[in-house]
């Protein structure tokens, strides 16, 4: 009896051993997982941010361009995924998704049972949670190490985020096969189109994929997708998300495959794209692996038609056997949006972009800022300079400088401001820059936008300091809207992968020119088109002249090395450049006219859809008709008048009298009312 009791007392103490170490050992397991949700807590949410291709969008839209690197990764809103693909997906992923806190026990013990029976891993329990968790911070190893972070990292997602968070990073980043990261790009890929378009039975086709991609992947075993389909099809009846009736019409619903990754056919505008990266980064101040793998959407101020327009000219006109270079860039002049642009002929043999990067010597194109600096010093567009051989002394005498005109021909006397422009007289050019002195210049220049470092000198009047393409449409940008700020744009909103913009460009302009100038100078720039200005030689815009089918105003130039057009009409400004990379003397002579021909082709085919429209006059501005020879107000016995324009104030008052005949009858002969002024400026004239 005393053996039993005390076997009896034996025992007890065990059990109560026991229970007392089952007791700490549970409280220990307790504290253990209070500790571990406390430091989850105190971590916050864990950040869901995953590499995502950057797409580039055009000014309509469309896709132009992405970052990628093999690997498809978009990512869109919850809302933007066919609800049958969501169904689905939880129906064959995780049926208790909307119910448990991260880990499905349930599941958990009946996959431990199944392995136990089979003697190895036969079915797998994680769930949805758990295997976004994975995807975004684990590899796929199957250690011990990995399964305890993972479940760590599981805790802090339900944690901190809600269900539908959850579901939308892990449709965002499920692999779907074939390069193809996340719904929407599985999407294009399997069907060529979007996520939220699915119908039930792609999207429960699609949702099997996951599994085992290289398995169950259309693509690769239709066989097999469609029997995986049916799974989940089944699932879908189980969770009355379908009834069996919709269940069996997805079975027979016929299904096309697209089997193409959404690409972008060939590079559109490779140097555009390349100059809207560099102004995400100085603009935006973005790094490199953001702008790369954001997941940004990039909504760009391209113009496609208009890109087309310029490549085309490029291929057309410069022949094939030639070596060389072209730039072109085209601006909304109202907004300072680049809406074409190319650095060059070919991208792929050099991605140089000469339009952004280069700096060469613009030649003549300098000459509107100059002329438009001496309308601020009281010039008009009748002004007159004597226009022959010359040598410039400066520096107070120690220095000369012998500028030449084209082939060396001279007026041999007084020519206007506005046939100086239109025949780029250099003598007039550099008269004009030394009066008003040449530091004067070099500030109009910084006004105009120009940023790269200017000499003052004489000849640069005359282009002798070097400038970027884009830089130079962007002063004519300001002559063509009236004289108001802008810089040249290449973006117009930035979102992130969320959605959120985070960039916006306004379009808010302060009125930097005085607006009466700029139209005047814009009117001036349009004689470079027109014969009437002929003199000494033809206008400079002779040889395109024929070409073109609306008012444009304009400027060539040219150098040794290169050659220029820049001009605009209302809606758009453009300049084109030609020329050697090494700086080489270009002596063919059709190489020489590629800039005028690129140029006038170029705003022909781009504006062929727009309306024809006039330089819209200010208020401030009168415009007479006159000599254009001399500049004074013409007689109807002037054989040729050309309306010209001035600032009210400033038109000229005197009559050309090179042309009335010797008999004074013909003053008499006049209306009456204008009699007595036609006699008073006639002696003032003979006065003088």
């Amino acid at each position: 009896m005393e053996l039993i009791t005390e076997r009896f007392k034996r025992s007890t103490k065990y059990i109560r051993a026991f229970i007392i170490v089952t007791a700490l050992s549970a409280l220990l397991l307790f504290l253990m997982f209070l500790a571990l949700f406390m430091y989850a807590k105190v971590l916050g949410p864990p950040p869901v941010a995953v590499p995502q291709s950057t797409l580039y969008y055009s000014e309509s839209g469309k896709v132009i361009g992405e970052t990628s690197h093999g690997q498809k990764r978009y990512w869109v809103p919850i809302q933007e995924i066919s609800p049958d693909l969501i169904n689905a997906t939880v129906a064959v992923e995780d049926r208790q998704f909307y119910t448990h806190r991260g880990f499905d026990l349930k599941r958990i013990a009946g996959a431990v049972l199944a392995d136990m029976r089979s003697m190895s891993k036969v079915q797998g329990a994680s769930t949805i949670t758990q295997q976004y968790a994975r995807n975004l911070y684990l590899g796929h190893d199957k250690t011990w190490k990995r399964k305890l972070s993972e479940a760590f990292y599981t805790i802090r997602l339900e944690m901190n985020y809600s269900k539908r968070d959850i579901l939308e990073g892990y449709l965002n980043t499920i692999y779907y096969g074939h390069g193809a990261y996340g719904a929407q790009a599985a999407s294009l890929y399997y069907y060529g189109k979007n996520a939220k378009d699915l119908t039930l039975a792609e999207s429960s086709m699609l949702a099997g994929v996951p599994k085992g991609p290289s398995r169950y992947s259309p693509l690769a075993n239709l066989e097999k997708a469609k029997l995986r389909q049916q799974v989940v099809l089944s699932s879908m009846v189980q969770k009355k998300y379908i009834s069996t009736k919709q269940k069996l019409a997805a079975i027979r619903a016929p299904l096309s495959f697209n089997g193409e990754k959404e690409t972008v056919h060939g590079r559109i505008a490779p140097y555009f794209q390349d100059a809207v990266k560099q102004a995400l980064k100085t603009q935006l101040h973005l790094d490199d692996r953001t702008i790369e793998l954001g997941g940004l959407r990039v909504y760009t101020t391209l113009n496609e038609k208009t890109q087309a327009a310029a490549e085309k000219s490029f291929s057309d006109i410069i022949s094939s056997e030639s070596n060389v270079q072209a730039a072109l860039v085209a601006m909304n002049p109202k907004t300072g949006a680049v809406t074409a642009l190319a650095g060059g002929r070919d991208y792929d043999k050099s991605p140089f972009n000469r339009a952004t990067q280069a700096i060469r010597q613009p030649g003549s194109t300098i000459k509107p800022i100059l002329y438009y600096s001496a309308l601020e010093k009281g010039f008009t567009p009748s002004t007159t300079l004597k226009s022959e051989a010359t040598t410039f002394k400066y520096d107070g005498g120690q220095s000369t400088y012998t500028p030449h005109n084209y082939n060396s021909q001279y007026a041999n006397g007084d020519i206007t401001m506005a046939q100086a422009i239109a025949l780029s007289d250099n003598i007039f050019a550099v008269k004009t820059n030394l009066f008003l002195g040449e530091k004067s210049l070099v500030q109009n220049i910084r006004k105009f936008g120009l940023t790269t470092k200017m000499h003052a000198s004489p000849s640069l009047a005359l282009g002798t300091s070097g400038v970027r393409v884009i830089e130079m449409v962007n002063a004519y940008s300001l002559l063509a809207n009236g004289g108001k700020h802008v810089t040249p744009i290449f973006i117009k909103r930035v979102e992130n992968q969320k959605g959120d913009v985070i960039f916006e460009q306004k379009t808010d302009h302060e009125q930097l020119l005085d607006r009466n100038k700029a139209f005047v100078m814009t009117e001036m720039l349009t004689g470079v088109f027109d014969k009437k200005l002929n003199g000494y030689t033809k206008v400079t815009g002779s040889t395109i002249a024929p070409e073109l089918t609306r008012p444009y105003a304009g400027k060539s130039g040219s150098t040794t090395t290169d050659s220029w057009m820049i001009g605009y009409a209302p809606q758009q400004a453009a300049g084109v450049w030609v020329g050697y990379d090494q700086a080489k003397k270009m002596e063919n002579p059709a190489e020489n006219v590629y800039a005028k021909k690129i140029w006038a082709d170029f705003m022909e085919t781009s504006l062929e859809d727009t309306p024809v429209k006039p330089f819209k006059k200010p208020s401030g501005v009168v415009g007479v008709y006159v000599n254009p020879q001399n500049g004074k107000l013409a007689t109807k016995d002037c054989p040729v008048k050309r309306k010209t324009y001035f600032v009210k104030g400033t038109e000229p008052e005197e009559y050309c009298t090179e042309h009335l005949p010797n008999s004074q009858n013909t003053i008499l002969a006049s209306p009456e009312k204008h009699k007595k002024s036609w006699y008073k400026r006639i002696l003032h004239f003979w006065g003088h």
